[in-house]
Order: structure tokens, then sequence, then C-alpha cells
């Protein structure tokens, strides 16, 4: 066995080695984080991984020239040949997420959910430089001249913050929420309309990493449409509650969100991407804002815009659609459940008791009467319950954090209720409070939590895939053998 054998294999034990514990020894609670089914794992690594499509919106004249070559498809000029599949895949993901989110436009290019965020702000700044009377106008330096937005130090995303994605479009003041006296988790909707009233901020961004309650999006809308020359973008960011949005959580389009953006692999079980969506119809009078967005994704944002997830996007799109009620359902009776059994356990939960701690697939606890919440963190780890330490409202300095963030939506998929919830909420009640090692029990709890729901099943996904495999492998001998390993698992 040569070096490069030896370092391989040795990071190959590795690779498994963590595969084990992540899938099958632990609990993992970080609500950012899913595992895609093993059918979209295959597509992520199937041919389209290593190729380019590279397309934009033909103009007019295009569209003449190029006319009945393969180069024009649809409305788009692709600039690469072997292509058709994918304008096949992408077309489809736009039909089915527009459907998933009750929407009429989809950008499927960006690749993460920040980049999401970006297109959006780089497109705001290119319409209302062009926009019609009665759009707030830009500053002298072409930039927004303000943003409505969540404090990051109050759950706020950092990609809507002026040191984040925001950083290059913005010329002027940010605008926060104001927050409910008796739940800083919840946007005091009288307030915000009254500083909406008063601000008048082109720009208004909804959304959160530290999501726990519905934003009020309809409230916001109701007060605009009412306020005549005052027009500005509402976008809601559910990069957090991308794969719970609809009737068991918020339907953000629905309720008043000219854009969603957010990417698809939190609560939406997807490969790591992002998504833009809207209802911006052809004789709505921001239409030119699709129409940036889409330029702004290419040429302004990709080039290649990693074909391998897109078509496992596509999968766990058609997936979502089939499981999202029962999914849906469950995850948000799940977290409840989760607050409840800690709060019972005696772990403080954040979020406010009279309003059930949360109404998504966040929990947020409060350690620091125990310890330091980086310390917490590395305890829970330590005990195979993985999450990640998080700065409360209240905390001077993320250094020092107080809480500790979780999510329900992974461990859904691996067949958790209600009652499995409690049962963990004793283990964390064991490590935190008392500060116990667990780590055995936890890790044989989840022996019974393995195989994945709301995905298409091992049997049906067994029956695929050879079909995969035969296409990946260039040995038919290895084939045939891998096959009938995966048979006999």
């Amino acid at each position: 066995m040569n070096s490069l054998e030896q370092n391989l294999a040795e990071l190959g034990r590795k690779v498994v080695e963590n595969n084990n514990w992540r899938q099958k020894q632990c609990f993992n609670l970080i609500p950012s984080e899913n595992t895609p089914s093993l059918l979209v794992k295959l597509c992520e690594v199937s041919d389209p991984s290593g190729r380019y499509a590279e397309h934009k919106t033909a103009l007019k004249k295009e569209r003449e020239a190029l006319s009945g070559t393969g180069a024009l498809k649809g409305d788009q000029v692709y600039y690469y040949q072997g292509t058709d599949f994918i304008f096949e895949v992408e077309e489809k993901l736009k039909q089915e997420f527009a459907k998933y989110a009750s929407a009429t436009q989809v950008e499927a290019r960006p690749v993460s959910g920040q980049m999401a965020n970006e297109i959006v702000f780089k497109a705001m700044v290119r319409f209302l430089a062009a926009a019609p009377e009665g759009f707030p106008a830009l500053s002298k330096a072409k930039r927004l001249t303000s943003v409505m937005n969540n404090n990051l130090n109050f759950g706020g995303h950092l990609s809507a913050q002026p040191f984040g994605a925001l950083f290059n479009y913005i010329d002027g003041p940010v605008v926060n929420f104001p927050l409910d006296e008796k739940n800083s988790y919840k946007i005091d909707v009288e307030k915000m309309l009254d500083l909406v009233d008063k601000e008048r901020p082109p720009f208004i961004i909804f959304g959160k990493s530290m999501f726990l309650h519905p934003e009020p999006l309809s409230q916001m809308r109701s007060f605009i449409d009412s306020v005549p020359n005052y027009n500005p973008v509402i976008m809601y960011d559910a990069a957090h509650v991308m794969g719970i949005i609809g009737p068991y959580f918020q339907d953000p389009l629905t309720e008043g969100a000219d854009i969603i953006t957010g990417s698809t692999h939190k609560t939406f079980f997807g490969p790591q991407r992002g998504i833009i969506a809207s209802k911006l119809n052809p004789d709505h009078p921001m239409r030119k804002l699709w129409t940036e967005i889409n330029g702004r994704s290419f040429p302004g944002s990709t080039s290649n815009h990693h074909l391998g997830t897109l078509l496992a996007l596509l999968v766990a799109t058609m997936e979502m659609n089939q499981f999202r009620d029962d999914y849906q359902k469950q995850v948000v009776a799940n977290a409840k459940a989760l607050a409840k059994s800690c709060a019972a356990h005696g772990i403080p939960v954040e979020g406010g008791e009279e309003d059930g701690y949360t109404a998504t697939h966040q929990v947020i606890i409060r350690v620091s009467k125990f310890a330091d919440g980086k310390e917490i963190a590395r305890r829970l780890e330590d005990n195979n319950i993985v999450t990640n330490y998080q700065a409360l409202p209240d905390d001077e300095t993320f250094t020092h954090p107080s809480g500790i963030r979780i999510g329900v939506s992974e461990m859904t998929r691996f067949g958790l209720k209600e009652n499995d919830f409690d049962t963990l909420a004793r283990f964390m009640a064991e490590i935190i409070i008392d500060n116990k090692a667990v780590a055995q029990d936890v890790a044989q709890y989840r022996k019974q939590f393995n195989t994945m729901q709301y995905c298409l099943g091992q049997e049906e996904t067994l029956r695929i895939l050879p079909s995969i495999f035969e296409s990946l492998f260039s040995d038919n001998e290895y084939y045939q053998r891998t096959v009938k390993t995966l048979q006999n698992i």
C-alpha cells in the first residue's frame, strides 16, 4: 500500500467513524441541520455534480436568432452543450417548489441561503434605481436608505445585517423591529406599525435564526396597503422554517411577503443550497424586481450553480410535497413537547410559557445558572447530544452565551415522537443539571431511531439504487458486488 493509499485509508476510517457517530449513535439537535434521504445523497454524486449549465433569459432578438437551435430552451439561452437533462431538472424543480411555497416564480440557482439573500439585495438596488414613481429612492451613493429587520442580538439573521450580506447595499440606518415587552422573541405589532409609519423603510426583512414564533406579516401587509405612495419590498428569510411553511406555521407569500428566500437543508430536508420565490406576476408593479433577481443570479452571483445538488433538491422537494403534512405537524408537535418536557425536568425554557414556548422546530433553553453555554454544549456533545450554544437577548456578549439552541427536525425524520422527546429531555436534564455521564445510555437509546421517515422508504429506494449505481461504476464486477452488499444490509 503506497503512502497516498495509506493516507486515504486512514481518512476513510475517520469518515466511517464520523458517519456512524452522527447518524447512529448521537441525537443531532442543531436546528440548522438535517440529513437528506439516501436517494437525495446519491443524486448529489451523480454525473451532473461535475457539469456546468450557465443560462439566462433570452432577449427578443436572441430568441429570434437562436430559434430552432439547442442553445435556446424555453426562454433561456444555455451556454453549454449537454444540458437538456439539466434544463428539465431545473424547470421541474421550479414547478415543484412553486407548488410547495404557494409561489408563481422560483429562482433555483443560489447555492446557499446567504447567496439567495445577497441576490435579492443586489436586485433591490438595481430595481429602485429605475423604479417607477411611488417607489422609494436610493441614496446619493445609490444604496438603500434604510432597512427594517430583526436585531442580531435578539435572534436576527446575520446575513440581513449591515456587516453581513447587506454590507454593500445600504447607506443609512437599520431600523429594528420593536419587541414584545412580555416576550422578547416576538415582535410588538402595534409598535412595529407605528415605527414603519414614522421611518418608511424601503426594504423590510422578516426572519430570524432564533425563530420561535410567526412573524406579523399579514399585519404589515394590511398597513402598507392602506398607506398611499408607500411601496416597500417585504422579504421573508425562511431559512430556518422553510420546511414548515404552510398551514401548520405560516404561509409567507399568502400572508403578504413579496419575496421569500432561504436555505434548503434545515427544516427543509434537501441538500445545502438556497432558493428564492415570489408571486411577482407579469402585471405586478414590482415585476421588474423579479427580472433583476434572475439577472443577479446569473451572471451576477453564480456560474456553475452546483448541478448535483440541483438534481438532489428536485428529489427532496418531491419528497417534501409528498410527506409535508405529516412531517410538518410532527415537527411542530415535537418542538412543543420538548420545550414543555425541558421545563418539567427543571431546565428553564425561553419563548414564553403562555405562548407555548415555540411554534417552530426550535427550542431555546437558558443554562447560565448551571454553567456557561459553551461548556454545556460541550458537555451535551460528550454525551452524544449535539446542539449549539446561543447568546440570549439579555447577554452582554456572544463570548459568554447563556443559552442553547435546539432543533427537532432531523430527529423527527428519524422517527421520534412527543414521548421520545420527553425521554431526551430527561437525559439533557441529567447532563445539564446533575452533570451526569450518560453517553452510553443515550447511544443505546438512539439505536431505536435509525430508520428515516418522510421520504422514499428503504425498500422502494433499493429498487431504484441498482440503476443509479450501475451508471456510477465503470467496472460491472464491482457494481454487482456492491448491489449485493446493499441488498443484504
